[in-house]
């Protein structure tokens, strides 16, 4: 049997447990629990989880290492992370961006 985490999903006020196996992406993990970290244009117009276009952002409750050259910039600047980026290796708490329309914006 496979290890799973345990990811608690945030979203317009109210919260989803997933159980995700290890070494999911989390982009993957919120689309198949219908969770999707992407805004209302770019639901279908994204690059697929490549970490090119930047839309799948997510706020992250708990400090995840930054791997992905955007993502260490995010973390520099206070923009959202890629979920298409982060590696489901730990449980984890994360806020689904519910005003973005493509980009999520930065923390105030």
């Amino acid at each position: 049997m496979s290890e799973s985490y345990r990811v608690v999903v945030t979203s317009e006020g109210t919260e989803t447990e997933l159980s995700v196996p290890a070494g999911t992406t989390l982009r993957d993990a919120l689309l198949a629990a219908d969770c999707s970290p992407y805004g209302r244009l770019s639901e279908r117009a994204n690059c697929g989880g490549r970490g090119l276009c930047a839309t799948c952002g997510v706020r992250l409750a708990d400090d995840v290492a930054a791997d992905h050259w955007h993502d260490r910039l995010a973390d520099r600047f206070g923009y959202p992370r890629l979920s298409c980026q982060v590696t489901v290796d730990r449980d984890m708490r994360v806020e689904l961006l519910d005003d973005k329309l493509v980009w999520g914006g930065r923390e105030p």
